[in-house]
């Protein structure tokens, strides 16, 4: 198996990713909006990878933040409010943010699960600061510490239910980020004492089984490399400082803020100390480039992933979908 995430170029596999899959192993996959047509086809899609791969628990990842960051979308599919919503209510209601955060959570797992996905990227841990990039801006809980660590773990624990495992990111932290690492290589010159604010969530919830990392520069730390390629960030400060032990991946290994070639930049993440690199776009020399760059998962990677893979062995979809819903609108309606 290789610790490497792929993507799909469409609605069904096609015969070159599929030989190619069988051959590289990757540990597991992620869709997009062009994955996500109907609940028939993409639990088609979904049965299919895990067919492929001989793994029932098989990674497949989704963005199914809600607001903006939603890959399934009306009308196939309702709309999810984003994180800014919760974070107003929890302005005049903080335990009512919290149920409505964990009703929507507990809601989008079950749609997550009717279509065989078993894995979303949120939620956002990122202290949000009053000048940072739209690319973060209203998908972060807020810009306190403890509210973004309390609604962070409602969403998780409500995923959790539906058996859905959740990635917190972006680790240590998105939060002071002036440009979006999509486009451009975000520099964050604060200095260590300033940036214990932006650890703090990840460190309340460092015992979540995934998270993802952020391509930002911190000057506190290492001010030659992004945090994603960087060893002194990845083991000193996401092992070591904030603690945490599950499953770490990059965040999207092709985004601008990277440079050198995709295999380059992959074999960069895991030399750093990631376990996973995170491969979005599908491009298939792109890919062959990745597996043919890195090893097979180490023992390490591997118990990562059965760990947090375990976490939602039990859980089942709910069957109350609507009225979780209707539970997390009567909420928000206080704000």
């Amino acid at each position: 198996m290789k610790p490497v995430i792929f993507a799909i170029a469409g609605a069904e596999l096609s015969a070159d990713e599929r030989a190619f899959f069988r051959d590289a192993d990757p540990l597991g996959y992620i869709l997009f909006k062009r994955n996500c047509v109907d609940r028939a086809q993409m639990k088609a899609l979904t049965d299919d990878l895990r067919m492929l791969s001989g793994r029932d628990d098989l990674p497949i990842l989704i963005d199914q933040e809600g607001g903006r960051v939603s890959r399934m979308v009306p009308p196939e599919w309702p709309a999810f409010p984003p994180g800014l919503a919760f974070d107003r209510l929890y302005d005049l209601a903080p335990i009512s943010a919290i149920e409505a955060v964990l009703a929507n959570a507990e809601a989008l797992g079950t749609m997550l699960a009717e279509v065989g996905v078993n894995v979303n990227c949120a939620p956002l841990l990122d202290v949000r600061q009053p000048d940072v990039t739209p690319a973060i801006g209203d998908r972060a809980f807020g810009g306190d510490p403890m509210r973004v660590s309390a609604l962070g773990q409602a969403m998780l624990a409500g995923m959790q239910r539906a058996g859905v495992v959740g990635i917190i990111k972006h680790m240590p932290g998105h939060g002071r980020a002036l440009v979006d690492s999509h486009y451009e290589l975000p520099r964050v010159r604060a200095d260590a004492a300033a940036l214990e604010l932006d650890l703090e969530p990840f460190q309340r919830l460092r015992e979540a089984p995934m998270a993802m990392t952020c391509h930002v520069v911190f000057d506190a730390w290492d001010a030659e490399r992004p945090a994603t390629i960087s060893p002194t960030v990845i083991k000193d400060i996401v092992r070591g400082q904030i603690g945490f032990d599950g499953l770490l991946m990059t965040d999207d290994i092709d985004m601008k803020a990277l440079s050198g070639t995709a295999g380059e930049k992959g074999a960069a993440a895991l030399a750093a100390g990631c376990d996973v690199v995170l491969d979005c776009w599908a491009r298939m020399p792109e890919m062959v480039e990745i597996a043919g760059r890195i090893g097979d998962a180490p023992p390490a990677c591997v118990a990562r992933l059965a760990r947090a893979m375990a976490s939602v062995a039990e859980a089942a979809p709910s069957d109350a979908f609507e009225a979780l819903i209707a539970k997390r609108d009567e909420l928000l309606g206080l704000a």
